[in-house]
């Protein structure tokens, strides 16, 4: 994957999951997500978290907090936008993709952190969306780039280790791109 591929599929899935975070009312921040586990606050504390760990990866510098921290404090939105513009930022820096990055998976070399940052980002968008009845707002798109990524790489069962990915689940018939692709990493969406 080029330099520019990747930064741009990031960028793509920030921007994609900025329109979800903007479209997200007030209330809606305790709906559940298709990740079980989380509510949709939770889910976009996590991938806040993620952006802000990635962008200080790549920037060598501190992140300031663990994954699971409160990133969001009492602005959702504002924290959202805010680590968007700083990973977005540390994306396009020269040498980004040559840089190894140190996360819970472990040492990572740049293109391969970049299509897991592509991955959280662009799935926990759509998770959001789903949770918060946005499904219109997703890149469909991407999540048909991501889905074809995904299929390509071959022993994909690999990262469906417990907490990351669960196994395939049938889509519903006629499902979007972004259906298949949550069905792919098994989350059953109605």
């Amino acid at each position: 994957m080029t330099h520019t591929n990747a930064v741009r599929r990031i960028e793509r899935a920030i921007d994609a999951t900025g329109l979800v975070v903007a479209g997200v009312a007030g209330d809606q921040w305790t709906h559940p997500t298709p990740c079980a586990e989380w509510d949709a606050g939770t889910l976009l504390n996590h991938t806040v978290g993620g952006m802000r760990i990635f962008a200080a990866e790549l920037n060598g510098t501190d992140p300031g907090a663990e994954h699971e921290s409160d990133w969001l404090g009492a602005d959702p939105k504002g924290a959202y936008t805010e680590a968007a513009e700083v990973d977005s930022a540390a994306w396009n820096r020269p040498g980004a993709l040559g840089t190894t990055v140190h996360i819970s998976l472990g040492a990572l070399p740049g293109p391969m952190a970049a299509l897991i940052h592509f991955t959280e980002v662009c799935v926990h968008g759509v998770d959001l969306a789903v949770a918060t009845g946005q499904q219109a707002l997703v890149d469909e798109e991407l999540c048909g780039e991501l889905l074809s990524v995904m299929r390509g790489m071959g022993g994909f069962d690999a990262y469906r280790m417990p907490g990351v990915f669960g196994p395939e689940v049938q889509p519903a018939p006629g499902a979007a791109p972004h259906g298949r692709l949550l069905a792919y990493l098994g989350r059953t969406v109605s």
